[in-house]
């Protein structure tokens, strides 16, 4: 007999005892019976699963007694079952350790990968309390009843050793117990779950105590180690399994064979590298693998692969079952029938029954000390479902397992008799056949007494409702099929006498949600109960979209469980599943540590645009996936106040996901473009797949020529999905080409700062630069949307405090050397480019002729912050327009006098001017200056938004104290030049259809538009030669920003005029602002033209609107000159033929291709 190690690990037993305990007809039996037995077990299980279908009786209950009848037929009598008793015999004398690693693995994997992530997630303080302290609790209080009422003499290390043993609830019996049952999903998770960790854990102590017998001594510290290093060993083994095996899943491409293979293989693998390979807990380890598959891989198996995984595991936890219940039948009639000794005490028998109110009394005690903190923790815990918890403590092969290691180890060791082996063995199997007899047979019964297994008031309702919606169905069926060209109808009352699960259906058809007005808890009832109903479809429409490729595996993950939070809280909330998604929608806080700049620009952009794309799939899902449940819903119940509440909370839940997208199509419309592809794409591939296989299934194309083209097809899906389309970031030379500021100046002045330009992106809510701090540089918005706060200029009065695609912030303060006047935030994600200040003042001083286009650059920022009240609602392009046509910008110096005028407003950029009055104020830039003698209504504290140190003065006249910059706006003409333009858009729409007439000479200088355009304008204003040059940045910055990429590269060159060229002029007052004589007329066609003109005569535009209230409420309204007149009187009779002036009609049929036609 070989001496027992002194490393004894669970189920482990000596290969020597086994040899010396092998039953002597084994020995001369072929190893080949014990395949005979295997089948045997399966047609019995088969019997039993077909025989007590729609009966109490459990069928694990009905395995363990035909495997008692069986081990008492060979064990028990003298008529040997030949080879088939060879077989039973080969099989009880099984290796425990061997009976364990076949069966646990597959059945603690299936267990624990069925479960829900979310219930496990809400379960988790319920298990670990019942599966940690309650089997400590459990262990102490049947060691001390056995050391004190049984009479076997046991030291204390011996009854705790059978005391952790039978703490051991096994898993496998109580989950297929609760399978049959039908147990509410809440009280199935926190069974099923405490029987798995409480399995592994009570073979840890079982391990310790066993250690204890065999003559180890541990103090308190070696206790605590070795529990740590079992327990949470097992954890880390299961994690880097599940890992490992997920990563590889990953590279497995629709190949449902091998994936499935490998869940197999990794559980088993899991399990003897932990069990035999660490000295950890196997179990534990199996355990936290299948709950990490059921976390983070189940949605990675998708459509036919889904439920062939199914399919299987449900197969094999139905083999496993059966034969490890019959199994553990034979072994209980063997250790009691081979030991003839045990029958004839009837003590035994007597202190078995003892033993099995003592298992039930310390279960009592475990729930009931811990029933304070399980009621506290996740779902909570009612006296109820408490004492279905304290019945089914159910005891199963495990134990039995972990008795049989004892009487073998006791063979061959002096610290146990051979007796008390025995006796664990009787005990263990006695307290396995009693618990799955009494318990198991009885807990239905206990349920149905409880009132836990009946249908909520609801439910029932809506299952009358179903009952009657199943009957039209048939109806309408028979309707279509009831008649046959070559059969001829089919007889209704005996088709209907067949379909007897709608022959019940009493009186007419009631509403699910008529109730009486006085039941107010029907109702509460019925809206949880519709709420749980859509959110359930619209989780199923996440699955379905997941098969069509619509969303990726992680990103269903993440709307599932945003369901399964959502179904938690419809008790006593709305619809909330968009709560669980905003986080993930959101910039989570540290991507503010990727902007630190220690990582790599084009990293972070990477990062950024992927989560934006994550982003607008979550939104675009969400949407879909309520709208399909809410057409369901509407289609099955119908007309109903609660059905609407509950459609009302979806449409609302939807605002804020419409909202994101809407955002993110203004501001990156690429990212959807990309997106929307990449789910056409992979649509239309598993569309050809389906058309392949249909066309195989009809008999068109052979097997081989289908595989042949299915494969091409799987080809192309899998090259999508291991490389899918990218949103493209355009190169930064052509983004900064198009932007308004850079592309509009000289090469000489752009190369060099294009070559020191810093691309970043911004994610939403991150900080540009704050108020008060000293300007670094200035921002130039790409894409995105920017958003400005701040505490002296409060924007109260503002609308939409936002700037946009083209915006160039932080400059003014840059210029002017002054603080930043505001904060500028990210109100979505932002590609801006970041010039630092050095740079800019470098090549002021090395070509300072663009300093004056700099300084109209801006004044636009500043405009909108300082009068948000008129310039916020203008577009950039707008304001720019404005600068290029209708501005005018001079520089004074000391004493000199700055007169304002009633139809304008200036901006002081720099310097400081003094208020000429009675009460003589020094004005600071930045500060607007407003015509005197107008009614500033909303100049009050209240409606402009400024504070007594005010950004806006009124008067009529300045006095220079130093150099001072100063722009004026001709606000009046800008709105007069708009009317005019939009009463000609107007009457050009009207007359579409009219043949194009002649071009005059006079509008030949059209035809080299855009430059020309404004060339031949500037020849009738009086201005200098200098400013005209000025004023050419100005406008080609204007077209930037209006028609961006879309104009000629060509054209690029010939409208930069250098500045340097003239001096800048100084004038002692401010320059006359001409008037604009002989417009030229643009005529737009476009393929909407209908549209645009019942639009244009309904909906002015934002220009007109800011212009027209600020004209109407502020300004007066002046007198026009001469030529403004025959301005306006040109344009009401643009359309006139007598006029003997041709004109140019620039026809645009797209927004890419603009096409000039002159009519001869």
């Amino acid at each position: 007999m070989a001496a027992l190690p002194e490393e004894l690990l669970p189920y482990r037993i000596l290969a020597a005892a086994e040899s010396d305990t092998a039953p002597a007809s084994s020995s001369s039996s072929d190893p080949t019976d014990a395949v005979i037995f295997v089948g045997i077990c399966l047609v019995l299980g088969i019997a039993c699963r077909q025989l007590l279908r729609g009966t109490r009786v459990p069928y694990t209950v009905a395995l363990l007694i035909l495997g008692i009848a069986l081990g008492s037929i060979e064990y028990g009598t003298h008529h040997h079952l030949g080879k088939i008793g060879d077989g039973i015999r080969i099989w009880a004398g099984i290796n425990p350790d061997l009976l364990l690693a076949v069966f646990l693995p597959a059945l603690l994997f299936e267990s624990s990968f069925a479960m829900e992530v979310h219930q496990i997630k809400r379960c988790i303080a319920q298990m670990i309390l019942l599966a940690g302290p309650g089997v400590l609790i459990s262990t102490l209080c049947l060691g001390t009843a056995l050391k004190l009422t049984f009479p076997y003499k046991w030291n204390w290390k011996t009854s705790l050793l059978l005391g952790g043993l039978l703490s051991a609830t096994d898993p496998v019996a109580v989950v297929a117990l609760l399978k049959e049952l039908g147990a509410s999903k809440k009280l199935s998770t926190i069974i099923e779950g405490e029987s798995l960790m409480n399995d592994g854990t009570a073979i840890v102590v079982f391990q310790l105590f066993a250690k204890m017998v065999l003559g180890e001594s541990f103090n308190w510290e070696a206790i605590l180690k070795f529990l740590a290093q079992v327990s949470l060993g097992a954890v880390g083994f299961g994690l880097a399994f599940g890992i490992a095996s997920v990563l590889w899943l990953g590279f497995i491409f629709n190949d449902t064979v091998i994936e499935i293979t490998l869940t197999l293989a990794v559980s088993y693998i899991a399990y003897f590298t932990a069990q035999e390979g660490a000295d950890v807990s196997g179990v534990l380890t199996v355990m936290t693998l299948g709950m990490f598959y059921a976390a983070v891989a189940k949605t990675a198996f998708k459509g036919e692969t889904q439920q062939s995984l199914h399919h299987f595991w449900e197969m094999v936890a139905y083999i496993a079952n059966t034969l490890i219940f019959i199994l553990s039948g034979v072994v209980i009639a063997e250790g009691v029938l081979s030991h003839g000794d045990v029958l004839t005490r009837g003590s035994s028998w007597a202190y078995l029954i003892l033993l099995y109110v003592l298992v039930q009394a310390s279960r009592l005690i475990v729930v009931s000390v811990l029933f304070p903190l399980l009621r506290y923790f996740g779902y909570g815990l009612d006296w109820k479902e408490a004492t279905i918890l304290t019945w089914s403590g159910l005891r199963g092969a495990v134990a039995l397992s972990l008795s049989l290691s004892v009487k073998r180890s006791s063979d061959s060791s002096t610290s146990l008799s051979s007796d008390t082996g025995t006796l664990f063995v009787f005990f263990t199997g006695g307290i396995v056949f009693l618990t799955l007899i009494i318990n198991g047979s009885t807990t239905q019964f206990v349920l149905h007494l409880l009132n836990m297994d009946k249908l909520s008031a609801a439910k029932r309702r809506i299952l009358e409702f179903t009952k009657y919606e199943m009957l039209n169905k048939a109806l309408e069926a028979f309707s279509d099929l009831g008649d046959d060209e070559e059969l001829g109808p089919a007889d209704w009352p005996t088709v209907k006498r067949y379909i007897t699960s709608l022959s019940n259906l009493e009186g007419e058809r009631v509403h699910p949600h008529t109730s009486d007005e006085t039941d107010g808890s029907l109702d509460h009832m019925n809206l949880k109960d519709i709420r749980i109903r859509l959110l359930n479809g619209v989780q199923a429409a996440y699955w379905e979209m997941l098969d069509e490729g619509r969303v990726a595996q992680s990103t269903a993950n993440i709307l599932m469980q945003s369901v399964d939070e959502a179904i938690d809280l419809v008790s006593h909330e709305p619809l909330c599943d968009w709560k669980g998604l905003k986080d993930n929608v959101n910039f989570p806080s540290y991507y503010k540590f990727l902007q630190s700049g220690i990582f790599p620009r084009k990293l972070v952009t990477y990062f950024t645009v992927e989560r934006l794309e994550t982003a607008c799939t979550i939104c675009a899902a969400f949407l879909r996936a309520h709208r399909i449940a809410r057409s369901q819903l509407n289609d099955f119940i119908g007309d109903s106040d609660v059905a609407s509440i509950v459609i009302n909370e979806s449409e609302a839940e939807g605002e804020e996901a419409r909202k994101f997208l809407e955002d993110v199509r203004l501001t990156f419309p690429q990212v959807l473009r990309v997106v929307k592809t990449r789910q056409v794409t992979y649509s239309v591939l598993n569309h050809l797949i389906s058309y392949v296989q249909n066309l195989e299934k009809v008999g068109i194309l052979e097997e081989k020529e289908m595989i042949h083209l299915h494969d091409a097809v799987q080809t192309d899906l899998k090259k999508l999905l291991r490389n899918p389309p990218l949103v493209k970031i355009p190169k930064i030379s052509d983004l900064i080409s198009i932007h308004p500021l850079l592309g509009a100046l000289p090469s000489t002045v752009r190369e060099p700062l294009v070559g020191s330009t810093k691309e970043i992106m911004k994610p939403r809510g991150l900080t540009l630069y704050k108020e008060g701090s000293k300007p670094s540089g200035f921002w130039l918005i790409s894409n995105g949307v920017v958003k400005w706060t701040s505490k002296c200029i409060r924007n109260k009065h503002s609308l939409h405090p936002t700037f946009t695609h083209g915006s160039t912030l932080g400059l003014y303060e840059v210029l002017s050397g002054k603080p930043y006047i505001c904060n500028m935030v990210t109100d979505s994600v932002v590609l801006c480019f970041f010039i630092e200040s050095e740079k800019i003042l470098s090549m002021l001083k090395s070509d300072p002729s663009v300093e004056d286009f700099l300084w109209q650059e801006s004044a636009i920022v500043l405009s909108r912050l300082l009068l948000p009240q008129i310039f916020e609602k203008m577009s950039m392009q707008e304001l720019r327009a404005l600068v290029a046509e209708r501005s005018t910008m001079t520089i004074y110096l000391r004493g000199e006098t700055i007169e304002t005028t009633p139809h304008c407003i200036g901006f002081l950029l720099d310097g400081f001017i003094k208020a000429q009055g009675i009460q003589e104020e020094l004005i600071t830039s930045p500060a607007a200056l407003l015509p005197s003698h107008c009614n500033f209504s909303f100049r009050s504290a209240e409606a402009s938004g400024v504070r007594t140190a005010s950004f806006m003065h009124q008067g009529t006249a300045y006095l220079v104290e130093t150099r001072a910059r100063v722009i004026v706006f001709d606000v009046a003409a800008f709105e007069a030049d708009n009317v005019l333009q939009r009463r000609s858009s107007s009457f050009k729409h009207q007359s579409v259809d009219h043949p194009l007439r002649t071009v005059s000479r006079e509008h030949g200088g059209l035809m080299s538009w855009p430059e020309n355009f404004y060339t031949a304008r500037q020849h009738k204003l009086k201005h200098e030669e200098s400013r005209n040059k000025q004023m050419n940045l100005s406008e080609r910055a204007m077209q930037l920003s209006i028609y961006g990429s879309m104009e000629d590269v060509r054209y690029r060159g010939r409208s930069f005029i250098r500045i340097n060229q003239s001096k800048t002029s100084h004038s002692l007052s401010y320059p006359s602002v001409p008037s604009h004589h002989g417009r030229t007329l643009v005529s737009v066609r476009s393929e909407g033209s209908a549209t645009a003109t019942a639009t244009s005569r309904t909906m002015p535009s934002r220009t007109s609107l800011g212009m027209r209230e600020f004209s109407q409420q502020v300004l007066p309204r002046p007198q026009p000159h001469s030529a403004d007149r025959r301005e306006i009187s040109a344009g009401n009779d643009d359309s006139s033929d007598e006029s003997g002036a041709d004109e140019v009609i620039v026809r645009i049929d797209s927004p890419s291709r603009l096409s000039f036609r002159q009519a001869s």
